[in-house]
């Protein structure tokens, strides 16, 4: 039994060590010219250019995502590179999606907000300068006929989303048990 204890300890730390990725330095080729490069058009949040792991920034102002810098190690694998690029591609898939909605949302709330305040016959503001407002009966009528409306959009996005977790979940696999293989596998020699 106190055998098994040590390998047993061998395999758990091989896999925390696989989990969570290699001590790795930026790529002068590829991950300076990220840090240079100008703030994506999503946030202006830059991490520090010494990082060795990805950085959340702040809630963008139109999805109200926070967007996700993607740290790019020197000696990434292809299966790195593609579980990268595919977390990349669904995070701009997700933060686009989110900024459509959330000005269609705000448009057709103002348009609905001016309308009933028309039908009632007031002002968009009030004698004090404020902003009218609906009561909060009101305005569960336009929730109400806003999800009812974009309900078959909200599906498709919902089915794409699950699709694009599951397909990262299968790679992150992949590029785990890669990491795994790769530091239980004996070392080639080189001979010169």
């Amino acid at each position: 039994m106190a055998s098994r204890r040590p390998a047993r300890r061998l395999v758990l730390t091989a896999l925390c060590r696989a989990f969570s990725g290699r001590g790795c330095q930026l790529a002068p080729e590829r991950g300076a010219e990220r840090r240079d490069a100008a703030p994506s058009p999503v946030s202006r949040f830059c991490p520090p250019r010494k990082s060795r792991h990805d950085w959340i920034g702040p809630p963008d102002k139109y999805s109200n995502l926070r967007p996700i810098h993607f740290y790019i190690p020197e000696n990434e694998s292809p299966l790195e590179q593609k579980l990268r690029e595919l977390r990349q591609e669904t995070q701009e898939w997700n933060q686009q999606f989110w900024a459509d909605q959330n000005l269609t949302f705000h448009k057709e709330k103002e348009e609905f907000v001016r309308s009933r305040l028309k039908a009632k016959g007031l002002d968009l503001r009030t004698e004090s300068g404020q902003k009218a407002t609906l009561n909060a009966e009101e305005m569960a009528d336009f929730y109400k006929e806003f999800l009812s409306k974009n309900f078959q959009k909200h599906m498709y996005y919902n089915r794409d989303w699950y699709k694009r977790n599951f397909a990262i979940t299968f790679f992150m696999g992949k590029v785990a048990l890669e990491r795994i293989w790769n530091k239980l596998r004996p070392k080639q020699k080189t001979s010169s």
